[in-house]
């Protein structure tokens, strides 16, 4: 399988649903280079896997739910299962990521890798991130070890693999043990309501919404909408609505260069091209048109 590149296949909620690895060995190598340009980033989005970043060369800015991280050369970082997160470059990075199943190390639901250590490890909401940085030098060496051996497929590399990936997950564990009780419930509430308000917005964004909409979507009032969106994304709902059609307009002018701005612009739900216009050039600093040319 070797190394790939770093890519994303999202669905309206923000789960990527593209597999990492096989089923006989769930577990994947990325690498990527990413830039300050306003389209090049890591959009919020979430996964079953554990995911593992390094940090090559550059720098980088990962928020996940509640916290943000900056990350730089030599720094690594896990992710947890089902936690969503974001990275965008400052103002370069080239990043390594592993995203692996938890089953790459129980081996099946019952053993006592699972029951013991990693199912309260994955559950646990204290536990969305962690950063394996030089005070933790052993899981960062453990992570190129790993993450050599996939790139190489050296002889035997899935044991390698699964061996350093383990060191990791319970040195993990070891830091959340005294937690792992203690479930904080309005996180979890939290990253339900969430994905909901996500997957509507996302599947409807092409539609004159409004925050009550949103709201409604998770079956709440929109004060605590607003409170939900920002101690998990740092933003409004309204602000991820705009800078999601942008998006979609900014694919949209690629993919369909035989639509005029003014469609595009309906496409993604602007009353007007001139509003889109307005819009596009302050996230993307040109205009729909040049973006068009320009690419």
């Amino acid at each position: 399988m070797g190394l790939q590149k770093c890519s994303l296949n999202l669905n309206s909620a923000g789960k990527e649903l593209q597999p990492h690895g096989t089923v006989e060995f769930p577990c994947a190598a990325y690498s990527g280079i990413y830039t300050e340009k306003p389209e090049v980033f890591v959009p919020w989005h979430w996964h079953e896997e554990i995911e593992l970043v390094y940090i090559k060369e550059g720098a980088l800015q990962l928020k996940l739910q509640a916290d943000s991280f900056f990350l730089k050369k030599g720094d690594c970082f896990a992710i947890n299962s089902n936690a969503i997160h974001y990275a965008a470059a400052s103002p370069f990075c080239e990043l390594l990521t592993i995203v692996f199943s938890p089953t790459l190390i129980t081996g099946n639901s019952k053993s006592v890798y699972a029951q013991k250590y990693m199912l309260p490890l994955t559950s646990n909401s204290s536990f969305n991130g962690y950063p394996l940085r030089t005070d933790s030098v052993a899981p960062s060496m453990c992570f190129v070890n790993a993450f050599e051996a996939l790139k190489q497929e050296v002889s035997g590399y899935e044991f390698i693999v699964r061996e350093n990936l383990s060191q990791i997950c319970f040195f993990l564990y070891q830091q959340y043990e005294k937690e792992i009780a203690a479930e904080d419930i309005r996180l979890n509430y939290d990253n339900l309501r969430i994905r909901k308000m996500l997957e509507f917005i996302n599947s409807r964004f092409a539609e004159n919404l409004s925050l009550s909409d949103i709201a409604k979507a998770a079956e709440i009032g929109e004060r605590e909408c607003l409170r939900c969106f920002q101690r998990t994304m740092q933003s409004s709902p309204m602000q991820y609505l705009l800078k999601y059609r942008m998006m979609q307009g900014a694919d949209l002018l690629l993919k369909k260069p035989a639509e005029s701005i003014s469609e595009i612009a309906s496409l993604c739900g602007f009353d007007s091209p001139s509003n889109f216009a307005k819009m596009f050039k302050r996230y993307y600093k040109c205009t729909p048109r040049e973006y068009r040319n320009l690419r």
